[in-house]
């Protein structure tokens, strides 16, 4: 982790690589194995390593509640980066049910939605997201009207024929 954290990360992978295959059973090694890998841009080999560091019970370096969070938020975002959008959006729908005070992970399930043709979904999500967590004072002017058509941006207020005499 040190090689990572100094900016070495394919040093940092090498020495993953060789703790994974030691440690296979090992969550925290599966976890930063994937995470090292993402940041060389290695997405397709991180995949197997979120999967199996998320998947070991309670197995030795098990993962804290953000790791795990952190965990779910890369192999979803990996997903979509691949092109694995349907996985993506089960991933990160589950992942935000589990965790659902994490901003992050509404905000790549958004891009997500997007990327399936789920667009109102998508902009329903961020702008509640939006509405939710922004310190902004001009958002926080607007918010209920946010909050309002997050639900609904193709409402509109019906016409009123005008009268003729």
């Amino acid at each position: 982790m040190r090689l990572r954290e100094s900016g070495q990360p394919a040093e940092a992978r090498e020495q993953f690589l060789a703790l994974a295959e030691e440690l296979p059973g090992d969550t925290q090694v599966a976890y930063q194995t994937a995470w090292v890998h993402d940041v060389l841009g290695l997405e397709v080999d991180a995949v197997p390593h979120y999967q199996r560091a998320l998947e070991i019970p309670g197995g030795p370096g098990s993962l804290s509640a953000g790791d795990r969070a952190d965990a779910l938020l890369g192999l979803g975002s990996t997903y979509r980066v691949l092109g694995r959008y349907e996985e993506s959006v089960d991933t990160l729908t589950a992942a935000s049910a589990e965790f659902p005070e994490n901003g992050a992970l509404k905000a790549f399930l958004a891009m997500a939605l997007f990327n399936v043709g789920r667009h109102h979904d998508a902009m329903e999500l961020l702008l509640t997201l939006v509405a939710t967590t922004s310190d902004d004072p001009n958002v926080a002017e607007y918010r209920p009207a946010i909050q309002h058509y997050a639900q609904d941006l193709n409402e509109t207020v019906e016409s009123v024929p005008e009268s003729h005499p």
